[in-house]
């Protein structure tokens, strides 16, 4: 199909943006890489009337330590994600996830801001920053804020955002005990099934996991019973194990479509969250 009429303009500076947006009175977008937002305009399930590209404002671009955290600005591209050597060198986990994302043209062009702004319930980027407990910063002409993962996904395409706020970057403490683990769809990527796991270990010990989940469910959530089943238990494969069976029969709305079933999804689950458990034990050293 053909999208509606609109307007287009490219934002020259974060502040530019934010004018734009205000100026637009509810009928503008922000665009970035398009992945998601085009094909919608396309199908005429949104129909802005402004398009405000941000795609080339420096200041929303780039990874970074920032006080012992690293941040990564919301236009940065998957590619540049995928191949950051501070990325591997410090957080393997949200580099390895970034090369799994679809293609070479997706890579290239689609963004972590647009991927969390949209909250794809098959995205990867949103397991990932769940386990990782990240901060989404956002802003507005009314100033910043900054909400937890936790906070953020609220359920299918909804997030905590308001329709005049973008995402500036988002933030985490670097780990690498952590790993993500997907069953993806072949032409798409996809996840059908992915998982994402961060964990604490101390003195032999697991002292706390962050366990998030894509694809199974209608937006990214974390697995809360598995994480207590594994805090205070010994690092080892048998605990991985013991914790991983049945992890799906928590899961809420499990999707069901042409790729999976509903109980072929939930049996997925505790197959990939011991996947990416032991990836993520594997890397304690």
């Amino acid at each position: 199909m053909i999208p509606t009429g609109f307007d287009y303009q490219r934002a020259t500076s974060l502040d530019d943006a934010l004018a734009k947006m205000k100026a637009a009175g509810g009928h503008g977008k922000f665009l970035a890489g398009g992945h998601s937002l085009v094909p919608l305009m396309k199908l005429r399930l949104s129909e802005p009337g402004l398009l405000i590209d941000i795609a080339r404002i420096p200041e929303l671009a780039g990874i970074r330590e920032v006080d012992g955290t690293i941040e990564i600005g919301a236009a940065t591209v998957h590619h540049t994600v995928a191949t950051s050597q501070l990325l591997r060198d410090r957080c393997p986990i949200v580099a390895e996830a970034a090369a799994s994302i679809g293609d070479t043209q997706v890579r290239n062009r689609g963004t972590i801001g647009g991927s969390l702004a949209h909250a794809d319930p098959s995205a990867d980027f949103p397991a990932v920053m769940l386990a990782l407990d990240a901060e989404i910063h956002l802003k507005s002409a009314g100033g910043p804020r900054v909400v937890k993962a936790d906070d953020f996904f609220q359920g299918l395409f909804t997030v905590n955002m308001q329709p005049d706020e973008i995402i500036t970057a988002v933030r985490f403490a670097p780990t690498k005990t952590a790993a993500y683990e997907k069953l993806y769809q072949k032409a798409s990527h996809y996840a059908i099934v992915g998982v994402a796991a961060a964990l604490d270990v101390q003195g032999g010990k697991i002292q706390s996991a962050r366990i998030g989940l894509t694809g199974a469910s209608t937006h990214a959530t974390r697995l809360t019973t598995v994480e207590q089943a594994l805090a205070g238990q010994t690092a080892s494969i048998e605990s991985i194990e013991k914790a991983s069976q049945g992890a799906g029969a928590d899961v809420a709305d499990l999707n069901a479509d042409i790729h999976a079933s509903a109980d072929y999804r939930k049996a997925m689950v505790g197959v990939f969250v011991k996947r990416a458990l032991s990836k993520a034990l594997a890397r304690v050293s």
